[in-house]
């Protein structure tokens, strides 16, 4: 998926188990990030900042959705242990990442691994990809996401 391609439609469970449908949320521009597992420390580091920003984001039209491929569960005790206030979507199965391309190898340890690149994809309202971030760094991204979105008008 990149810049100027239609964003694949998509259901997922969120943090509560009620399902999220991408195209349902059309008209409205989406931050979509993917992180590669709840409650470790550059996932937790990146979605308080989503947090911390959250009222900016808003305030400015931004819907929020967070997603990796965690269980439903595994997302309510993350979302409420850092007070997140947006929907996490768990992709247990992976469908989404691998739709979203952004299950890449990685190396863990000296082992190669299939996981979750961080990457954050910006969704117009017409339901095309605006922007892109790959191999996000945790730290400012929620700024770095809204500055961009600013810079549009």
């Amino acid at each position: 998926m990149d810049t100027n391609e239609k964003a694949l439609d998509f259901t997922l469970p969120d943090e509560n188990g009620d399902e999220i449908t991408l195209s349902a949320l059309k008209g409205k521009p989406i931050v979509l990030f993917f992180y590669p597992r709840a409650n470790t420390p550059g996932c937790t580091v990146e979605a308080c900042g989503f947090r911390d920003s959250y009222a900016k984001l808003t305030r400015a039209g931004l819907t929020v959705l967070g997603i990796s491929p965690d269980t439903s569960k595994a997302q309510k005790k993350f979302q409420e242990k850092f007070e997140l206030p947006y929907p996490l979507l768990a992709d247990a199965d992976k469908t989404v990442a691998k739709l979203y391309d952004v299950l890449k190898e990685k190396n863990m340890y000296g082992k190669k691994v299939m996981g979750i690149e961080r990457t954050t994809f910006f969704i117009g309202p017409d339901g095309k990809i605006k922007n892109v971030w790959r191999k996000v760094k945790p730290e400012g991204h929620a700024d770095e996401v809204l500055a961009w979105f600013k810079a549009q008008k």
